[in-house]
């Protein structure tokens, strides 16, 4: 395997401010997923140059421009993770981990009202909630490790002295096994032992979502230009708890395990800007342009995590443990979007679209937060924060642009009746041999209870739909498969060119995520 060598820099080192955030916990926030109603995500989300759907509030503002009578919708249905044989079931005193495969899920509601203003000209209005990322995910794993361990890791980094005070690439897992495994003196310097791997466990149940409420107003100008913009807010509900156990070196003729238990939960909102833009060139033709732009996502947000770390030598029944955890308030700003896309209807019976998306995650602003600060012109005070410059090179090294290709289609055999299909493809987000760094100097690394990461691939969704209309009622029915795969890594590679004695590199371990959703929507035109 390609190993990245880590120079991990010695000495007294400057303690950071505060609190931010930390790339890999970063992607969970930027990535939205093809959610909505069920004729959006059954067309595959392809609707921003053809409008006339609530959903497209979210994506480009100026498809809410496009209604010509008010409507309402309600979404809602399943999700399964279709990789998932049984349920999950780890506990220990303080953290219970339980997961099932299939969830039930609330995903949409909203309305549009509008208002003719003109011959051939409206106003309108919506507003939208829609469940833009749903975290539910199980991921189990095992591998072999040759010589390799966690608490290896963390003796490495004290013996290379980043465990000085004020160091923040000293984090809780590695406190924890100081406590566990204490440092001696040794010719005059104090060392930190380590015990070998021989195998490892992983089992993480993540669950949350993140609940978008968007507030649009658009229009068109004599049905050839429309406009619109969307103010939205970002709700956070992310939760997960792990479980990872290592088989390591025997002692005293005795086997040898490590557990660790962690409970994370991240909070908070966010607050964007959606502006976006659909015109026909052609007068006399349906065919239409779509441009829109999304500002980046402005994040304000609380990480409260526990973590509990065991060795044990389960024949004897003798152990030890150790705690840790915390909770910090930090600042993301996720990077800006820009799309385009087209649109075509032939009569009233079909209808095509095709976006594309670009977005650059190299560009995610870690902030750290550095207390309340006063404007004397509006008598207030309000949180001030600074760019965490290290976390940012990291995220500048790991990640990359992504781009989203979606394409749709919907045909109507009869005026009450439509089929419709769609596919997407979204590029990975991450860069070839990216990993996630415990040994920089930031607040995302310093506050971290665990040290695994997977380099999740490219995305494929694949989505079926269908549709009747009676009357002024419509129920739209959509089923989604989206998979994707990855390489796990319980921690980071560290190699040393001069003593094969002090590598510590755990090989990949192939994952994957598929999932299964169906979704509902019964809506009401006015």
């Amino acid at each position: 395997m390609n190993v990245k060598y880590i120079l991990l820099a010695a000495g007294a080192l400057m303690a950071l401010p505060m609190a931010a955030q930390e790339t890999y916990q970063d992607t969970k926030l930027v990535e939205n997923e093809l959610n909505g109603t069920a004729r959006y995500v059954g067309m595959g989300g392809a609707m921003e140059a053809l409008g006339a759907d609530i959903s497209t509030m979210q994506t480009n503002p100026a498809g809410i421009g496009l209604f010509r009578k008010s409507q309402f919708t309600l979404s809602g249905g399943f999700v399964s993770q279709s990789d998932v044989h049984n349920p999950l079931r780890y506990q220990n005193a303080q953290i219970k981990i339980d997961g099932d495969a299939t969830k039930a899920s609330f995903d949409q509601v909203g309305f549009v009202w509008a208002m003719r203003n003109g011959h051939s000209s409206f106003l309108n209005f919506g507003f939208n909630y829609h469940k833009s990322r749903n975290f539910d995910q199980i991921l189990t794993t095992a591998n072999l490790l040759n010589k390799a361990s966690l608490n290896k890791l963390s003796a490495l980094k004290y013996n290379e002295g980043l465990s000085e005070n004020g160091s923040m690439a000293w984090n809780g897992v590695d406190d924890a096994y100081a406590q566990l495994i204490k440092p001696q003196d040794v010719s005059g310097k104090s060392l930190m032992d380590y015990y070998n791997g021989s195998m490892f466990l992983f089992g993480q149940c993540q669950y949350g979502y993140i609940g978008e409420y968007d507030f649009n107003i658009s229009g068109n100008i004599n049905d050839r230009i429309f406009l619109g913009a969307t103010f939205g807010i970002h709700d956070v509900n992310y939760r997960s708890n792990k479980y990872y156990t290592e088989d390591l070196e025997k002692v005293n003729n005795e086997d040898l395990q490590s557990n660790n238990w962690e409970s994370l939960r991240i909070d908070g909102t966010g607050y964007d800007i959606k502006l976006g833009a659909i015109f026909r060139p052609i007068a006399d033709s349906p065919f239409r342009i779509g441009l829109y732009v999304n500002t980046p996502v402005f994040y304000d947000l609380t990480q409260r995590s526990s973590l509990e770390v065991n060795l044990t030598q389960p024949q004897s029944n003798n152990g030890q443990s150790s705690t840790n955890g915390g909770a910090y308030d930090f600042k993301v700003y996720t990077p800006w979007k820009f799309g385009v896309s087209l649109g075509h209807t032939v009569g009233d019976y079909l209808a095509l679209g095709a976006t594309y998306e670009y977005s650059d995650y190299k560009h995610i602003d870690n902030r750290i937060n550095e207390g309340s600060q006063y404007d004397p012109w509006t008598d207030s005070f309000y949180d001030d924060s600074s760019s965490d410059d290290e976390m940012n090179q990291d995220t500048k090294l790991n990640l990359k642009g992504v781009h989203t290709v979606k394409l749709g289609v919907e045909v109507k055999p009869v005026p009450a009746f439509a089929i419709r299909a769609g596919y997407n493809y979204v590029s990975p987000q991450f860069n070839k041999g990216a990993f996630r760094d415990g040994s920089i100097q930031s607040p995302g690394v310093g506050y971290a209870t665990s040290a695994d990461y997977t380099n999740w691939k490219a995305t494929h969704r694949a989505t079926l739909g269908i549709g009747y209309t009676i009357s002024n009622f419509f129920l739209d029915a959509a089923y989604q498969y989206s998979a994707t795969s990855g390489d796990f890594y319980p921690f980071m590679p560290y190699e040393n060119k001069n003593n094969a004695e002090y590598n510590n590199v755990a090989d990949a371990t192939k994952v994957n995520f598929h999932r299964h959703q169906v979704l509902f929507t019964l809506g009401y035109k006015f």
